[in-house]
């Protein structure tokens, strides 16, 4: 890949990755390649701006911080067809995040250049937040994108968290779950939330749509995976009592009232992710996230 011009975003509250920004800066600059440098609570107007100024689009972008840093970028850069390479800064190492070795001793830059990694096309999800209406058009309020998950959960202020939500799968409706809530991942998405509630690991690179409810009321409410060609329908039960919100990635969205409806699917462009080729691949970082212990038997030979 020929680096003219690098876009780097750095985690807005860490000095630890101000001054890694600052480094990486000075390093592509050393190779004369052009460098913007902001920080990951940008606007995206703010995006545009450095577009239009340079008048040419970076040829990627460089995330410094976690992988909850690189969710907060992914989704306004991804629109912009970037490929994306996160290094992790000042937290553990994520899922979707490279080791920070790579950029001190500067061989990201070299291992770029000479082409030594893949780029893992992550799909993402959309969600449009509707108006229900008697006319056959569909009235969008608000519109949403998501690499991980949207998910439903009672507003902080109600006395009981509890919610009932109705779900709809390619216009059959499918069951109605009461519970704290409700979890619609990707297969990205699957060792975040959705894991943490009991739901089932995805290989990312399936593409796969994971409805998982949390702490359901019913035994029989278990998640599920299906295509991510379907089409999700939420809507919350008139009959239940507070309203719920909408979360994407971690971040609020927005009240979902009794009039409105959500309808979730596929994303219309995927999120370029670049991988190291010599970096920890995607099991090795699974048993190290999750403390597998692999064959014990080789491990404990007398026993």
């Amino acid at each position: 890949m020929k680096l003219s011009l690098v876009l780097i975003v750095y985690r807005a509250d860490s000095f630890i990755a101000q001054e890694a920004s600052k480094f990486c800066e000075e390093a592509l600059k050393a190779k004369n390649i052009k460098v913007n440098r902001i920080q990951s609570n940008f606007h995206r107007d703010e995006i545009e701006e450095h577009f239009y100024n340079e008048e040419m689009q970076p040829d990627i972008g460089i995330v410094l911080g976690g992988d909850g840093t690189f969710l907060k970028c992914s989704n306004v850069l991804a629109d912009y067809d970037i490929p994306l390479l996160s290094i992790n800064i000042g937290g553990n190492l994520g899922f979707l995040t490279q080791e920070k070795d790579f950029l001190f001793d500067k061989s990201f830059i070299e291992i770029l250049e000479n082409g030594e990694y893949t780029i893992d096309f992550r799909n993402r999800l959309s969600c449009d937040v509707c108006m229900n209406e008697t006319s056959s058009e569909k009235k969008i309020i608000k519109s949403y994108d998501a690499l991980n998950d949207f998910y439903f959960k009672s507003v902080e202020e109600d006395i009981s968290p509890t919610n009932q939500i109705q779900i709809e799968i390619d216009n059959e409706k499918v069951n109605e779950y009461k519970g704290d809530g409700l979890i619609i991942s990707t297969s990205t998405g699957s060792t975040a939330y959705s894991m943490a509630a009991g739901g089932p690991i995805v290989h990312p690179s399936i593409d796969a749509m994971i409805i998982n409810p949390i702490c359901p009321m019913s035994l029989a409410s278990r998640p599920i995976v299906i295509p991510n060609t379907s089409k999700v329908i939420i809507k919350p039960v008139k009959k239940s009592k507070g309203e719920i919100k909408l979360w994407r990635d971690g971040s609020k969205c927005m009240t979902i009232k009794e009039t409105y409806y959500c309808e979730i699917k596929k994303g219309k462009t995927p999120c370029k992710i670049i991988k190291f080729k010599k970096s920890t691949n995607y099991y090795n970082t699974l048993i190290k996230k999750l403390d597998w212990k692999g064959d014990l038997s080789q491990k404990n030979p007398k026993n």
